[in-house]
Formats: C-alpha cells, structure tokens, sequence
C-alpha cells in the first residue's frame, strides 16, 4: 500500500504534466466514436476503412483471372517511378532517429519524468521481436543468402556467382535489407506514437503525432485521413507478413507429412486459405487474453523457441563456419553501407532493386504503423536514448546473428559440400529452411520446431495487429470490446487469403509496395512533428515554470537527477521511487 506521500508526490507529478504538457483543449479520446450493438468505434475512421477493405477484397476476387498481371504491372511502376523516393527517406529516417537518441533530446523520458516503465527490459525486447519481423526472419533467413549467392546483386557487379565472396556478398545484402534501416522506421514511428499519446495526452493513434501543424484539426476530417490510411498499410503489410508466414507453414507440413504420413500435404493456395482460417481461429484465443495474458506470454514463449532453433542450428551445423561468416558478414556490410544504402539501380532496368530492396522498404513501411504503435504501446517510462538505441541496436544485431546462423549454414552447404539449395529457392521460396535442415542432423526436429515457430510468430502478429488496428478505429481508445480486436484478426487473415487466390507471393509484394508509398509521406511529415514535440518539451523542462513544479515535488521528497538528466524522486524512505527504473 502506498503511503500518503507517495500518494502526494503521484499526484503532484501528473498534475504537472498535465498542466505543462499537456495540449489545451477539451476534446477526449473517443468522444466521437459509436457505442452500438456492444462494440466502441470512431465514426468516421471505422466505417470507411471497412469500405475500403471490402470493395478491395471484392474487386480482387471477381476479377481473380486479371489480378497477378494488375499486381505485378503496380509494382513494376511504382519501383519505376518512387524507387529513389523510398531509398531517400528511408535515410532520411535512420538520420533523424539518431540525431533525437544521441543529442539534447535523449534524455526526454516517454511518460513524463515520473513515468515508470511498464514491461520489464526482457519482455519488452521479447515483443519487439514478435511484433517486428519474425515471420520474416524464418521465411528469409535461409532463402535471400541462397538466391543473391546464385545470382549476386547488381551492386556487387563483378563478383562471380556461387563463388566465397559471392557469399559475403549475399550476407551482406541480407544485412542490409534486415539491419538498421527497418528498425529506424519503426524507432520513428514508435517515438513519435509513443510521445504524443504519453508525454501529451492525446490519443494513441497517428492523428495525434501532427498536433504541432494541425492543433484541434487533427479531430477533424485531416485527421481521420491519416488514421485511415495508417488502418490501410498496417493492414496490407500485416496481411503481407502472414500470408508469406502460411506459405512458409505449407511448405513445412509438405515436407513433414510426405516423412510420417501415408499421403503427403499438398502444397497450394486453397491449403493455405485453409491454414490460414484455422490458424486465425487459435490467435482469437490470444486475442481474448489481452496484451499481457496473451501478446506477453506468447512473445516470451516465441523467444524460447527462437533460442532453441538458434541453439541447435549452432550445435548440428558448421559451427566455426557460422561464426567466422558473422564476422565477416558484418565487417562487409559495415564498409559497403554508405554506399550501399544510397544506390540506386538506374541502369538496365530496375528488376532485381524492385523484387528486394524497393519491395522490403515498402514492406517495412506499411509494417511501421503496426510494430510502431505496438512499440508505443509497451514503451512507457523509456527514455528517448534509451528507446530509439534499443529498438536500432538489439533487434539488428540478433537478426544478423540469426541470418548468419541460418543463412551461413546453407552457404556452408553450397560451397563446402556441393549441395543443390540455389536450385531449390528457385524452384520455392518457401521450402528453403527445410531443404537446409535435411543436410544435417536432426532435419526433422527442426523443421517441427520452424513450423510451429512461424505457428506462433501468426499468431502474435495477428493478435498484437488486431490491437493496433482497433486503437485506430477506436478512436485511440485501450479499453474496447474484445470482440473488435476478434473482428481485426479475423479481417487480417482474410485479406492475406484474399492476396494469396489473387496472385500469391507477388501480390503480397504489391500489397505491401503500394500501401508504404503514401504512408513514407506521412513519416516525412513526422520527422519534423516529432523534431517540434521534442524541442517543446525540452523548453518547458528548462522554464522557470517546471523548476518551481520541481519544487513542490521536492517539499515532499529529494530530487536526484541522474547523469542522463532524467529525475528521479526519492520519498525519504530510504528508498528511491520506481520512476527512472
């Protein structure tokens, strides 16, 4: 039980970010929503995002016949025109998310300066990781290397396919594509969520990250338009991300089945579409459960089995091999970066820039809206150094161990045992990591563990979706219906069935390219959002105001400021308050 100062110091401290801080107006979150038929919904944001979702999946289906050649002709114009677009901005992003964490702003607390942190740092590194790109991690891990070291990329012109440094070049392409970039995007996207809501009060939805240019018009219609197309490319990157995860699924059962049953699974999009319902129907448990009953746990229990994949791989593969071609991997792609991350396929067309980098930027950036706000969410209480270096540093430098393990192994394969993998990518992405496994011991635990990883990895992904998306429609509102966050998973996997009978993987790829494309301008205009939120809330921290705040605050415990410049209370209990831990 907390004592009365306790009690005093809590309510002076929100009290003054209340009255420093916070924006004035009266508006509340979710005082225009819809409370009909047991469900809370934005009256503007819900209804047509559903519009928009159902003329897609109706158009897509009665003119299945002409969707792969719409989908790929999209995605051949669009890395035409916007491909610089993309590669620029997403420079842009990693440029502006270092320069919040490592100068004047970094030690901003999200919460205020009393905030305490609402996940432990294990959890929430768990979370990152389920929201992130696990799904991606296991359908790519093994078969980009392989396919960029049986055609390397047009910016290692010169080095000769299937050779050693024809390897180095794949790992450090991959690098690339899972690296720093991604996470800057969802270190953006999740700062500036995360401030806004936290530090300013207002709703935790996109909306609310442009209150610096809009003021009390980001209620109005400007607003409801950011919101809607944030629900659109979290909803086509999020449905690109399950329907690659269910191929990946397929492709396991196939191969486990055709081993242990009389009658092998076939692999097809119809035994997809089927996993997918019934794999949907077991994320609606989660669903049920809540962020921390279900997101948490099932996050916790993702990085166990992550670790024993890991760990096993490490143990029946080329050891020393994959930690020799780590190294390596990681100095090539250190020394290529900062011409890699600004080249620009102009010459002889743009196929392969279109098939990986262009399409993974748009992937990511459609993703943002999800993973961001997701981060947003469990992020309480973090700095901003703390935040953005954690979301940039932890997450990469596991995937490059995580690529170099998987990836490394089929590269040992290739050029130390003349295996025939390059063979097997080409003829189906999704077989990869099992093709890779059946060289060395334990094949088939591995693969039982892969599939009911990417099992898992869905099923997160769906549940911790469907809460994001049900903040937007909501009006930014956390405590909503059950039922409307069963409804968004239950949207999401239709949708990535709907792209699957559509055009199967290159319409996912579409899907993912054409949602980012308006989303980067939204980001653009974040940088900048987030640059003014920031510069305020360090200028009120240093006004004459917050200091006689402090004060009070003061009169009813010692004020310790940390090296980081973060405050910490101490209630002269001998005992610090849990605020800066």
């Amino acid at each position: 039980m907390s004592s009365p100062d306790d009690e005093a110091v809590g309510a002076t401290s929100e009290g003054l970010q209340v009255e420093l801080f916070h924006p004035d107006t009266d508006r509340e979150t979710g005082d225009m929503n819809v409370q009909v038929f047991g469900v809370d919904v934005h009256s503007r944001v819900f209804p047509i995002s559903c519009l928009v979702i159902a003329l897609f999946i109706a158009v897509t289906l009665i003119f299945r016949s002409q969707s792969a050649g719409v989908f790929n002709a999209i995605q051949t114009g669009i890395s035409a025109v916007a491909g610089w677009f993309y590669i620029l901005s997403v420079n842009i992003f990693i440029i502006v998310v270092l320069y919040f964490a490592l100068g004047k702003y970094g030690a901003i607390r999200i919460g205020g300066v009393e905030a305490d942190k609402e996940f432990s740092d294990f959890s929430w590194v768990a979370m990152l990781f389920s929201a992130g790109m696990g799904i991606g991690l296991m359908f790519f891990s093994v078969a980009e290397p392989i396919f960029h070291f049986g055609s390397v990329p047009p910016f290692f012109d010169g080095v000769q396919s299937g050779s050693a440094v024809a390897g180095g070049a794949a790992m450090a392409t991959t690098f690339f594509h899972w690296g720093i970039h991604p996470w800057a995007i969802y270190a953006l996207v999740g700062l500036g969520l995360a401030f806004f809501s936290f530090n300013r009060g207002l709703p935790l939805t996109f909306r609310s990250i442009f209150w610096p240019l809009l003021g009390e018009r980001i209620y109005g219609w400007p607003g409801h338009v950011i919101d809607i197309v944030s629900v659109i490319a979290t909803l086509f990157g999020l449905s690109t991300s399950l329907g690659i995860g269910v191929q990946q699924i397929n492709a396991g059962l196939t191969t486990l089945s055709g081993q242990f049953l009389p009658t092998s699974i076939p692999q097809g999009v119809w035994i997809q579409v089927v996993l997918i319902g019934v794999i949907t129907a077991i994320a609606t448990l989660s669903v049920a459960a809540g962020l921390d009953g279900g997101v948490r746990r099932l996050s916790e229990f993702n990085v166990f089995l992550m670790v024993t994949l890991l760990g096993l791989m490490l143990i029946v593969g080329p050891t020393l091999y994959i930690l020799g071609n780590f190294v390596t991997s990681l100095g090539t792609y250190i020394g290529a970066l900062p011409e890699l991350a600004f080249w620009s396929q102009t010459g002889g067309g743009n196929s392969w820039q279109s098939g990986w980098t262009i399409f993974y930027w748009g992937w990511w950036i459609s993703w943002s809206p999800f993973v961001g706000m997701f981060i947003a969410r469990i992020s309480r209480g973090r700095t901003v150094r703390e935040f953005v270096l954690g979301v940039l540093i932890v997450p990469t430098l596991f995937s490059f161990f995580w690529m170099s393990t998987f990836g490394g192994s089929a590269l040992f394969v290739e050029l130390e045992t003349g295996g025939s993998l390059v063979a097997a990518v080409n003829a189906d992405v999704a077989t990869a990591i099992y093709e890779m496994f059946s060289y060395f011991q334990l094949a088939i635990p591995l693969s039982v563990l892969a599939v009911v990883l990417v099992v898992t990895f869905f099923v997160t992904s769906s549940d911790s979706g469907s809460l994001v998306i049900d903040h937007l429609t909501s009006g930014g509102k956390h405590d909503v219906p059950t039922a409307q966050r069963v409804f968004w998973a239950v949207i999401e996997g239709v949708i990535a069935a709907v792209l699957l009978i559509g055009g199967g993987l290159d319409a996912l790829q579409t899907a993912s390219i054409t949602a980012g494309l308006p989303f980067t301008f939204v980001l653009l205009l974040m940088c900048y959002t987030v640059y003014v939120g920031l510069g305020n809330e360090l200028r009120i921290m240093e006004s004459d105001e917050f200091a006689e705040w402090m004060e009070r605050l003061d009169d009813r415990g010692s004020l310790v400021i940390e090296d980081d410049g973060s405050v910490v209370i101490d209630i002269d209990d001998g005992e610090p308050s849990p605020s800066d831990d």
